[in-house]
């Protein structure tokens, strides 16, 4: 007689999630405790995942989505129910915006709550609702072999398509309930998609004649960095980023247009190019800043979202796959400058050899005084709305090593500023909050990227209005102890609405802040705080902070005011 079949492993919801998140490599979770998802945390330490605590979960949705930038692996954030899961929204639609595997895990109202309201603590009408309307999927499970399915799904998301964020909801009664859990399941393995052979040979075609081609990269485009860069001096391209790509082809390459976009030049020299190359970008108006004018030649777009296809502006010729395997495969297809002809006799052959590569190097040395041209220009557009800007930025580029991770908030010092004019190579990392255009974004996300690799300097940069929308993530910082300075441009407010409100010739209002002492509050978390004057100042006290344990504040003022608020006004004086 056969031994009876062994009985089915008898096991929690909370802790069948843990060992699913653990099976698909998940080392790290970010996220805060809470009275429903206790199950949860009970396991994290028995399957070795680490976790880190931000005071507010935007701060670890961002925490989170930095994490994955920077280690190439899926940022995972634990919520409770109800308000957390909505505080955490705006970091899902941050990670949508830009294409980040990001899982939400978080317990939902018990598998048979009735749809009529009863008062349970965080109750709401729909998480999963809420949610489907901000991330790829909000997957409610039902059973507690589910959970292990649902995990699996969003990692084969995350490896075969656009990675974009995933909420998982497990009601409240699966957590603590004892059910069989399966076997654990795994995302399988899958190839990177190859673009369609007849495609890749007229897209070849096209750029081997182009007179006049240039290259957009996007975010999409980094793990091809060496192959786009191979592609561009091969076909003598200009190329040109979105702030998501910003870094791929090192922004001092004589081919470098950097993140231009938003240029009038920029734009207008792409709109004549006979063949615009797109690679892993939207072409987004959050990019460009109004929408990019017909193009007269032919597009050709490598993407692995067939909707980018058909977005903005149609591809005349779609190359839908990995953008690694795709420009690698048109690398293939686009040989090189045919080699001069071999005579038999040595100094004739020599002769023609010696002819070929110096009618290379002056092509490339006309395409190169080409797009130093155009950068000039480029830069003239902005010159006096970024001229204060510019002496700070290059201290900072001075006083940080070529590795650095800077991350970003939606400020004028980083849109109008860093992005454009800090250059960064493909050694360095340089995350922005683009198209949802988040606030508040810089200072957890830079948590969430030192934590994903502690060796590496991080650096957050922002202003005074975004810092205070996540400032209590600076006791996050405390507690971690790892060096970190945080860089705030301060004009006294929300500068940008403020412009647009005199440009409009409106009064402006609910835009100038009271004065906050910044480093002052920097401190009172038991951080650091100074204040530079000057570049020099800055670059001294940026070459400090990244040798000093837990983060520094460094206050830039851009506008000058006292510390202390200015008097109320009289009542005779106030507005009638």
């Amino acid at each position: 007689m056969s031994d009876p079949p062994a009985a089915p492993t008898l096991i929690t919801g909370g802790e069948a999630l843990v060992r699913a998140l653990a099976a698909h490599g998940v080392t790290r979770a970010f996220g805060i405790p809470g009275t429903h998802n206790l199950e949860i945390y009970r396991h994290l330490a028995a399957h070795r995942i680490d976790h880190l605590n931000p005071r507010h979960e935007q701060g670890a949705g961002y925490a989170a989505d930095a994490y994955a930038r920077v280690s190439d692996r899926p940022g995972v954030a634990i919520t409770t129910t109800g308000p957390a899961l909505l505080n955490i929204a705006a970091a899902v639609g941050q990670a949508y915006s830009d294409s980040v595997p990001l899982l939400v895990v978080s317990p939902g109202m018990p598998l048979r709550h009735p749809r009529q309201s009863t008062g349970l603590l965080h109750e709401m009408r729909s998480q999963t609702e809420a949610l489907r309307g901000i991330a790829a999927i909000s997957h409610r499970v039902s059973s507690v072999e589910e959970i292990g399915v649902a995990v699996a799904r969003a990692f084969t998301l995350f490896r075969t398509r656009r990675p974009r964020p995933v909420h998982i909801e497990v009601p409240l009664d699966l957590l603590t309930a004892t059910e069989p859990a399966g076997p654990v399941r795994t995302a399988p393995p899958a190839s990177p998609a190859t673009a369609d052979p007849d495609a890749l040979s007229a897209a070849a075609e096209a750029l081997r004649s182009a007179a006049r081609p240039a290259i957009v990269l996007g975010g999409g485009a980094r793990g091809a960095a060496a192959e786009c860069l191979r592609l561009a001096e091969e076909l003598g391209a200009p190329v040109v980023t979105s702030a998501n790509g910003k870094g791929i082809v090192a922004e001092t390459h004589p081919l470098s247009l950097g993140v231009s976009l938003h240029s009038r030049a920029v734009r207008r020299r792409l709109a004549e190019c006979d063949v615009l190359l797109a690679v892993g970008t939207e072409l987004a108006e959050s990019d460009l800043w109004e929408p990019l004018p017909a193009l007269t030649g032919t597009l050709v777009r490598a993407d692995i979202d067939p909707a980018q296809m058909y977005a903005g502006l149609p591809a005349d010729i779609p190359l839908l796959g990995d953008a690694r395997h795709t420009v690698r495969a048109l690398l293939d297809a686009l040989p090189g400058a045919p080699a001069p002809a071999i005579d038999t006799d040595t100094d004739t052959a020599h002769q023609a050899r010696t002819i070929h590569r110096a009618d290379t190097a002056q092509r490339a040395d006309t395409v190169h005084r080409d797009v130093a041209a155009l950068r000039e220009e480029r830069n003239a557009e902005t010159r006096s709305e970024d001229t204060h800007l510019l002496p700070y930025l290059a201290a900072i580029r001075a006083a940080l090593p070529a590795d650095t991770v800077l991350t970003s908030d939606s400020a004028q010092c980083c849109y109008y500023g860093a992005i454009p004019h800090l250059p960064v190579a493909p050694e360095g990392r340089y995350l922005h909050p683009t198209g949802f255009g988040t606030l508040g974004y810089a200072l957890p996300a830079a948590i969430g990227a030192k934590t994903a690799d502690p060796t590496r300097p991080v650096v957050a940069l922002s202003g005074d209005g975004g810092l205070q929308f996540s400032v209590q993530e600076l006791a996050t910082a405390v507690q971690l102890q790892l060096p970190l300075p945080v860089v705030v441009f301060d004009n006294g407010g929300y500068g940008e609405i403020r412009d647009e409100m005199v440009s409009r010739g409106d009064r402006p209002t609910a835009v100038d802040l009271p004065p906050v002492d910044l480093p002052a509050l920097a401190r009172a978390y038991g951080g650091h705080g100074v204040r530079a004057d000057s570049p020099e100042a800055l670059a001294d006290a940026l070459r400090h902070a990244l040798n000093t344990p837990g983060p520094t504040l460094i206050s830039v003022p851009l506008t000058p005011f006292p510390l202390t608020p200015a008097p109320a006004p009289a009542p005779e004086e106030l507005p009638r």
